[in-house]
């Protein structure tokens, strides 16, 4: 799921029906344009209303549609959404605990939910079953309230912006063998409700984290190799944390 943007659509999708700027049904809608048929299974997460739970430490065999789960939390204060990008050594967005980390770590991402005095920490992964169905299907487990270390939506445009003007000095000399022009699906990023500033943020890293997936290492040395990879690892960082917190712009 490392480069699957479902996360990230649930976030910016999830938001703008917080935020009253669209309805439950089209955030859902969105959701499953993205990632096909959703379903989560709730694991350790105390009974509310609209879902179902499994054992400790058991496999969560109850599934029910996202938007079902959805409308379960509502009533139970559901105030924001917000994104987590963790790669091994930087745990973008995570606070705990280490069960959630764990899995948000092994997936790549993850979305949470802010409740009072508590989140649900909701982690993506493939859903194939025979040989047509194609969905996403959510592990939903408790996250810790606590605020994340997240930059402002300035401070993140500057990191990226020193971060691409770093990468683009220091890839002027290697050279390598032409890579194909990066294709980018033009179209709405974010969703109602965010800042212009967080749309053009965001459109930006779109752009980025495609150019990051098509970089080639083919007939470069060992040197080369080296220098751009410790470039693009940089890069890649300052476009997630650009990216998190573009997400994390709406109504804040």
């Amino acid at each position: 799921m490392r480069h699957s943007p479902i996360s990230a659509t649930l976030v910016a999708w999830g938001n703008a029906w917080l935020g009253g700027h669209v309805g439950l049904d089209e955030a859902a809608d969105r959701v499953e344009r993205a990632g096909g048929p959703q379903l989560v299974a709730a694991v350790d997460l105390p009974p509310g209303p609209g879902y179902g739970t499994a054992p400790a430490g058991g496999a969560a065999d109850a599934e029910i549609p996202l938007r079902a789960f959805l409308a379960g939390l509502r009533p139970a204060g559901l105030r924001a959404f917000r994104l987590a990008l963790p790669v091994p050594g930087d745990p973008l967005g995570l606070t705990g605990p280490a069960g959630f980390n764990a899995l948000a770590l092994d997936a790549g991402q993850a979305a949470i939910a802010e409740l009072p005095g508590r989140c649900v920490g909701l982690v993506p992964a493939r859903d194939l079953r025979g040989s047509s169905y194609a969905g996403t299907r959510w592990t939903a487990v408790p996250a810790a309230p606590a605020v994340p270390d997240l930059p402002s939506l300035g401070e993140a445009e500057r990191e990226l912006r020193e971060a691409m003007r770093v990468a683009t000095e220091a890839l002027a000399a290697v050279h390598g063998p032409p890579v194909d022009r990066p294709q980018v699906t033009q179209g709405e990023v974010l969703a109602p409700g965010y800042p212009a500033r967080a749309h053009r943020l965001a459109a930006l890293c779109d752009l980025l984290a495609a150019a990051l997936r098509a970089a080639d290492d083919r007939g470069l040395t060992a040197t080369q190799i080296a220098t751009r990879r410790e470039v693009l690892r940089d890069l890649d960082r300052a476009v997630r944390r650009a990216w998190v917190a573009a997400h994390h712009a709406a109504g804040r």
